[in-house]
């Protein structure tokens, strides 16, 4: 494992820095660098990596995911609120619709099938947005409005939205006797226990800092083994209660970030170090996730039902924003900011075969495929919008 370790940070570096000199996301390059390395092509990574393949990117999503709260301010959340959680659902429901329909006709699936499907494809990806969200706060860039910090929000949230959803379906097809209205209950229950658990651990761990003033670097490691005690916990709860535990994680810097300005930015110094490495076992990881061979089975029908959704999800997202100070390029940068996905699909896409869904091969086959097709689009799309429609120096 050592040794996938080693071409992962030497390749994820060179990758990165190649990359950014062809004024392209960075991210992109590793990703590359991920499905080249992969079992799927030349088979580089040991399959000890492979199999603690999803801790590591958890990891790497938590670090990320801290950062984001610790530049999270209360005022801002005040300002967004209303407008993220109809980001939240609103954009996914019009994907998974829209896939629901069309997938039948041009995938030969049945309609339960397709909204399986869409269920996966509608899911936004944190791995792919929060880092640029984070770089546009640092920047300063559309932080007049809290444009980055909505759409860190929303996504976040997005993903409970659609992993319940996701879940009833299964049911539905496995034919259980599924409660549905507490499984939509879930998510509000998961979003709150989610949050609680967060402002729990943030303020008992800004009594210990205030009480035994470790040193910054402690700070950050104590910061961060707390956050990865919450998916722990999660896990823990799930055959009981639904917990969030990213967005509780979200929430301890919120927490920190609120109770005490010098601690937070302390803490995010040591973290934005340990991103640098983060960053490239995540991106990696995921591309590693890809199977370019049965994301060649989607075909160009599979291509269109993505397409085809995005232009729905597209639509949600805009009407989402409806009704906000935003501007016209700063509306078209929140839709272009919710086309990657990655995360979840890497994570789930599988189930439905596994589950023994009779169409599971052609679920994966387009979750696969929109992953190779939106996370390079998505990435570069954030990069070039964010610079060209959020004002900067506010």
């Amino acid at each position: 494992m050592a040794f996938s370790l080693a071409i992962i940070i030497l390749l994820g570096l060179l990758s990165d820095h190649i990359f950014k000199r062809l004024k392209l996301p960075g991210l992109v390059g590793m990703l590359l660098v991920g499905v080249l390395l992969g079992p799927y092509v030349f088979n580089m990574m040991d399959p000890a990596m492979m199999a603690v393949s999803s801790d590591f990117r958890m990891i790497a999503l938590i670090v990320i995911l801290l950062r984001a709260g610790l530049e999270t301010r209360k005022d801002t959340l005040n300002r967004i609120g209303k407008t993220a959680l109809l980001m939240s659902s609103v954009p996914a429901i019009f994907e998974g619709a829209v896939i629901t329909l069309i997938a039948p006709g041009l995938l030969g699936i049945s309609y339960l099938e397709a909204a399986i499907l869409g269920s996966i494809i509608a899911a936004v990806s944190p791995a792919v947005v929060v880092p640029f969200m984070i770089k546009f706060i640092e920047d300063k860039r559309g932080t007049n409005k809290g444009i980055p910090t909505l759409i860190l929000a929303a996504s976040s949230v997005d993903d409970v939205f659609v992993i319940v959803v996701f879940s009833m379906l299964l049911g539905m097809y496995a034919g259980t006797n599924t409660n549905y209205f507490m499984k939509l209950l879930e998510i509000p229950v998961s979003i709150v226990l989610g949050i609680g658990i967060g402002v729990v651990a943030g303020f008992i761990l800004y009594k210990l800092f205030i009480r035994y003033k470790p040193r910054a670097t402690k700070k950050g490691m104590t910061v961060l083994g707390a956050a990865v005690l919450l998916t722990w916990i999660e896990e823990e709860l799930k055959p009981f209660l639904p917990v969030s535990a990213l967005l509780g994680v979200m929430t301890i810097g919120f927490v920190l970030l609120e109770k005490s300005e010098s601690i937070a930015h302390t803490i995010s110094r040591k973290l934005s170090k340990i991103w640098v490495f983060a960053e490239i076992l995540l991106f990696v990881l995921v591309g590693a996730q890809v199977n370019i061979h049965v994301a060649w089975d989607a075909g160009l029908a599979g291509a269109a039902v993505i397409f085809i959704g995005l232009v729905a999800r597209s639509i949600g997202t805009y009407i989402s924003v409806m009704g906000t100070d935003l501007n016209l390029k700063e509306r078209l940068f929140c839709v272009i900011s919710y086309i990657p996905k990655a995360t979840v699909q890497a994570a789930i896409g599988a189930i439905p075969l596994s589950a023994g869904v009779k169409s599971g091969d052609v679920i994966l086959a387009v979750a696969v495929l929109s992953i190779l097709l939106t996370a390079p689009l998505g990435a570069l799309g954030i990069d070039i919008s964010g610079k060209k429609f959020l004002s900067s120096g506010q």
